[in-house]
């Protein structure tokens, strides 16, 4: 127990994130994930299939989702992902503004040198791949002939380029795998610190 104490007791308010960046950290990295799962989720859906106006969703049975008019599944989980990604954007945009307007914290100095250019480069990564890809998925939608509503409410109509779509579908996959990827590097390290080295890193990352 007081190894723990005297392994963080260099953190301080200098060395912690404020809680609006956790709270961002947070909410942006969970909704990234869901987006992943939603997408792998609605690609193996039918393209012909019963139109509702009611969806269990997920099929879990834990919470039921009505519509003011009946559409089919594939076009229910398409709008929902375009329209949880348009939110998602939005917030990503304010982050990277509270970002450039609030100094994150130094990493910490029991971080080695090569420790801190890889989390600097992943960093850096994660910030241009969440502005990428749901900016690629935007001009794929505006590309297709459906555009993009948001929860119901039409925001853009469709264009209807099928070249400019299918090109941004391109993007729009290997932008989605390629963040995985990042996040999933991202956790390891995170979990690295926690566990092996005990450098308070993730606490830092976490409310008071």
């Amino acid at each position: 127990m007081a190894n723990s104490k005297k392994n963080y007791s260099f953190l301080s308010k200098t060395t912690r994130y404020t809680n609006m960046a956790i709270f961002l950290h947070w909410l942006i990295g969970l909704s990234i994930i869901f987006m992943f799962l939603l997408g792998w989720f609605m690609e193996g859906l039918p393209k012909e299939a019963p139109k509702s106006a009611t969806y269990d969703l997920f099929n879990l049975g834990l919470y039921t989702w009505e519509l003011a008019s009946e559409t089919s599944p594939r076009s229910f989980y398409f709008n929902l992902h375009k329209s949880i990604g348009l939110t998602l954007f939005a917030l990503i945009l304010f982050r990277v503004f509270w970002r450039f307007t609030h100094k994150p914290p130094a990493l910490l100095p029991t971080m080695k040198s090569w420790e801190k250019k890889l989390a600097a480069g992943a960093h850096h990564g994660l910030y241009l791949l969440m502005i990428l890809t749901p900016l690629a998925g935007i001009i794929m939608s505006v590309a297709s002939k459906y555009g993009i509503k948001w929860f119901g409410i039409e925001v853009i109509p469709g264009l209807d380029f099928p070249s400019i779509r299918e090109l941004f579908i391109e993007f729009h996959e290997i932008f989605g795998l390629l963040i995985v990827f990042i996040l999933i590097f991202h956790i390891a390290g995170a979990l690295k610190h926690t566990i092996v080295d005990k450098d308070g890193t993730l606490r830092r990352m976490w409310f008071k």
